[in-house]
């Protein structure tokens, strides 16, 4: 069984955050969830949820100010992190090793154990500045810097088959697979 930590921050794309979390589960992996409180306003706003119900959609809940949850720790063994949405705010404070929070100091800790760490960033435009953060991360071993871009080769029918087709990039650095991923034939 794979032990996935996940982190939601406050950009755009809670609908993705939900359906990911919901594959993890269909894979049963152990979830390990935190989010900002910027991701809560977020997930009211775009869903019309709150925290309740994530901690339905997860093992392990931690709050964001728990700064000496388990998941902050390197010996807390894990198959890595994904930070679905990923502000660019986080990508900041991961980039300067910023980890006043439990989601980026869950990051610096994948960054230092070279475990797996995937950035579903979400912004546009994009800035210099968004863009070297970006560029340094991605130098890093085991970071995956993964733009929530929609793609059309897989010819989808609707939003919910590009959401799909996101979630399977996502999920693919873990080497895991889900039915609705349409891979290049």
């Amino acid at each position: 069984m794979k032990k996935i930590v996940v982190g939601l921050s406050g950009a755009s794309g809670m609908p993705l955050a939900i359906k990911l979390l919901k594959e993890l589960k269909k894979h049963q992996c152990e979830i390990h969830l935190v989010a900002t409180k910027g991701a809560l306003m977020t997930l009211k706003m775009e869903n019309n949820k709150d925290a309740d119900a994530l901690k339905s959609l997860c093992d392990h809940y931690y709050e964001n100010d728990n700064i000496g949850a388990a998941i902050a720790s390197g010996t807390f063994k894990n198959d890595g992190m994904i930070i679905v949405p990923c502000s660019m705010k986080t990508i900041a404070g991961i980039a300067h090793g910023y980890s006043d929070n439990l989601l980026l100091r869950s990051a610096d800790v994948m960054i230092k154990e070279k475990r797996k760490l995937v950035l579903a960033v979400r912004e546009t435009p994009l800035s210099a500045i968004h863009l070297d953060n970006m560029a340094y991360l991605a130098k890093l071993q085991n970071v995956y810097i993964t733009p929530l871009v929609m793609s059309y080769y897989n010819r989808p029918q609707n939003i919910e088959d590009m959401e799909y087709h996101l979630i399977g990039k996502i999920l693919d650095v873990f080497d895991l697979d889900i039915a609705r991923f349409n891979r290049w034939q």
